[in-house]
């Protein structure tokens, strides 16, 4: 990002919704209407010389056709309105999503409006309906986890003729929340730990699977289906979620079996996604936090926040 890029985005305010207005809008002309000048300025030069009557006639004309372009052209974009839809939680490594909407108040079509990251080369095109909404998708990088800030976003368009430039800078206030990226190949999950009561822990195998297991009955979820063992043996089993309720499993930082805290959240990471895959109860422990056991989409959530954030 060169220094005029970032002078400009720091006078430009944090909104999720943007209305365009003469105050917003910028244009200039673009080679092609450089160009264009370049060859009215000699077609005018030849006209006066050699007294044409009709190259003065051509002149104007095609003179008159730019100046409406170019007003068309600001018409675009003047008057529309933009918002953004905030992405959804992802993981460190991929791409967040964002959905942009624009919404015209106007009769006619607006034609040929692009939406880009500042800087990018990537453009997504629309025409937005009479008095209607179109929906434009760009993506960005999530290099690391935390929260990080949706990238400034410019629309520009360049009809009817090409000739002009017409754009807008526009930086939004949405942030999406990066997750550490899993380890891709973690170890088994740790032992569970007993109970207050003194019940005796479940041991997972080398797999990462729990030992307790029984044959599959009739209504049994198919989270708690052994997959593995169907796919080798064709034997349809489930686990024993009487003997798993006897151990807490606890997905501790301490356990993890290296000193890198980074790949100590990768690893927790991808522990907690197993873990929710064979719909076990889980616990995450974390320096500074404690999250108590649970299952179900509420608890994945809130572990994969916390290891976000810590």
């Amino acid at each position: 990002m060169n220094l005029f890029q970032r002078w400009l985005e720091s006078r430009l305010p944090l909104s999720d919704s943007l209305t365009l207005t003469q105050r917003n809008v910028y244009i200039l002309p673009t080679g092609a209407g450089f160009m264009l000048a370049a060859t009215l300025l000699v077609l005018l030069i030849a006209s006066i010389n050699y007294q044409l009557n009709l190259g003065y006639l051509l002149t104007f004309l095609l003179a008159g056709s730019a100046i409406v372009g170019m007003h068309v052209s600001h018409g675009t974009l003047r008057g529309l309105s933009l918002s953004l839809l905030p992405p959804e939680p992802q993981f460190a490594g991929g791409n967040a999503l964002v959905r942009v909407s624009l919404q015209s108040q106007r009769r006619s079509v607006r034609h040929g409006i692009g939406i880009a990251l500042m800087g990018s080369d990537q453009w997504a095109w629309t025409d937005v309906p009479g008095f209607g909404s179109s929906t434009l998708h760009i993506a960005f990088a999530l290099p690391r986890r935390g929260w990080q800030r949706v990238p400034t976003i410019t629309a520009e368009t360049r009809y009817p003729l090409g000739t002009f430039r017409v754009w807008t800078v526009w930086r939004p206030a949405a942030q999406v929340l990066v997750y550490p990226a899993p380890e891709s190949k973690p170890p088994a999950l740790p032992l569970g730990e007993a109970h207050a009561d003194g019940a005796a822990s479940a041991h997972p195998s080398t797999s990462g699977d729990y030992d307790g297991v029984r044959t599959y009955r009739r209504g049994d979820p198919p989270k708690r289906i052994v997959w593995k063992k169907l796919a080798k043996a064709d034997e349809l089993i489930s686990r024993d979620a009487e003997q798993l309720q006897h151990a807490q499993l606890w997905l501790d930082a301490r356990q993890c079996g290296t000193g890198d805290p980074e790949q100590q959240l990768a690893r927790l990471c991808a522990w907690v996604l197993q873990a929710e895959e064979q719909g076990l109860d889980y616990g995450l422990r974390l320096p500074a936090l404690e999250i108590r056991p649970g299952s179900g989409s509420a608890q994945r959530t809130r572990c994969l926040r916390a290891l976000a954030l810590c």
